[in-house]
């Protein structure tokens, strides 16, 4: 690794620590980033620092899941947008390109009619995001081979049949209360995360990044084409089968503990490309820390900005747009590098 380099990836994991102790310690009961600290030793060790329950309950019962789980979110989201960006050799595309957010979004809401609730939300979305690309793949096998091109047309079917599938469940919901669970849960928070949830969610998205990671160079190979990769000695049908796993894999589990969050997987890569260039071996983990340190920085103003809690999918919508429109200005149509 290259000095600059080194520099860069120090500035990245300094620049997400600090991010770390900002949330944690902002909000209507204020925490100095040494009161974070301690509480958290203090939780750990047993042994007191002088810290009272209830500096010590604020952070671990509440401040500390909620920024972790916005971290790994941020991190997930991000990696499967940069992975799924060099598999499909389009700089447009994001981590729902094969239908797990539609599928997600209209688990949820099939959840939340059936129960009356959002307790059985997360799993019904996990479940329906992973059926929506396997019905992705299924849609690419009918129509011939399954190529990259043939997973994107898949995936853009899938999604438009589960957006309008939750159209009509919005349509039938009752609007006193089931249509305002289902709107809110799908514009995304993390204001309400279930805990029984999380271990589930959790492995999922880690197992997720660790094979997006280990297929870092084998997205190189096929961002070059699937001909090119296999006369350089690829298996490109199982290189792109791990390659789409880990994404989904990392998706669901955020999708299903943060609801839908859009434009993370689209922005985070274009900009960590600023820094460490295409090549994903450094890409993928620079966006996952990018992406960690964005969420939570979204999350941190969602809720401290107003005296009700913002959606985090209206300030990423809001964020990423307007950084698109740099994108735009920027390449002039001349080509994304």
């Amino acid at each position: 690794m290259t000095p600059v380099y080194g520099r860069k990836w120090a500035a990245a994991i300094l620049v997400l620590a600090a991010v770390l102790l900002i949330s944690m310690g902002v909000g209507r009961y204020p925490l100095t980033p040494a009161e974070i600290i301690l509480s958290i030793a203090q939780q750990v060790s047993g042994h007191s620092f002088g810290m009272g329950t209830d500096a010590v309950s604020i952070v671990m019962d509440n401040r500390l899941p909620r920024t972790l789980s916005g971290a790994l979110v941020g991190a997930a989201l991000a990696a499967s947008g940069c992975a799924f960006q060099g598999l499909f050799q389009n700089p447009l595309v994001s981590q729902g390109v094969l239908g797990v957010s539609s599928g997600a979004g209209f688990g949820a809401a099939l959840s939340i009619l059936l129960f009356s609730g959002t307790t059985f939300a997360p799993e019904f979305a996990f479940v329906f995001g992973l059926a929506a690309v396997w019905l992705s793949f299924m849609v690419a096998r009918m129509c011939g081979e399954v190529t990259a091109l043939m997973l994107v047309l898949g995936g853009t079917i899938v999604s438009s049949i589960f957006s309008a599938l939750l159209s009509f469940l919005k349509y039938v919901a009752d609007p006193t209360n089931e249509l305002a669970s289902i709107v809110f849960w799908n514009m995304g928070s993390l204001a309400s995360i279930d805990s029984s949830v999380i271990p589930v969610a959790y492995a999922a998205m880690l197992v997720g990044m660790l094979l997006l990671l280990f297929s870092a160079s084998w997205i190189n190979v096929l961002s070059m084409g699937d001909q090119e990769a296999f006369s350089m000695g690829l298996n490109v049908k199982r290189a792109r089968l791990i390659v789409v796993s880990g994404a989904t894999l990392a998706t669901a589990g955020a999708v299903s503990i943060a609801g839908t969050i859009g434009w993370v997987g689209l922005i985070i890569p274009h900009m960590a490309r600023f820094l460490v260039k295409s090549d994903n071996r450094r890409l993928i983990p620079y966006s996952m820390l990018m992406g960690a340190s964005f969420l939570i920085l979204i999350d941190t103003l969602c809720r401290t900005l107003t005296g009700a809690e913002i959606p985090l999918g209206i300030m990423t919508s809001l964020i990423g747009g307007s950084f698109f429109i740099y994108l735009l200005r920027r390449y002039k149509g001349g080509g994304w590098k």
